[in-house]
């Protein structure tokens, strides 16, 4: 569960850099943020390896390149979820999902693959 909640505290932070970056990702209250930020990770557990699965294939044949598209899904999906969240187009759903990834992967590297192993509990 902590592994969880970090996790969902460095998508907080990704999805607030991305309303700050990006033109036309909109967030509009501390609230919607969090709430978006646990909705990410329930979605990218859940319904993310489903859409990976089905789109094999094509992300085979890219190069894995079509990995960022279904990301940018996943981000939309949420904001087609969650009143407050408004994302103008695929464009911007896209180089949203690229920043909540970089600082996922960046928030990783430090506090672990698991969540917990940097914090002091093995």
């Amino acid at each position: 569960m902590t592994g969880f909640l970090l996790r969902a505290v460095i998508a907080a932070f990704g999805l607030w850099l991305a309303t700050y970056w990006i033109d036309g990702f909109r967030i509009d209250d501390s609230t919607t943020l969090l709430v978006a930020a646990v909705l990410l990770g329930v979605v990218n557990a859940i319904v993310r390896p489903i859409a990976v699965v089905l789109t094999f294939p094509i992300t085979l044949f890219t190069l894995g390149l079509f990995l960022l598209v279904v990301n940018a899904g996943m981000v939309a999906l949420v904001a087609w979820m969650l009143p407050g969240f408004r994302i103008d187009g695929f464009w911007t759903a896209l180089l949203g999902a690229l920043v909540v990834g970089l600082t996922g992967w960046i928030g990783s590297g430090f506090i672990g693959s698991r969540g917990v192993e940097r914090m002091g509990r093995r």
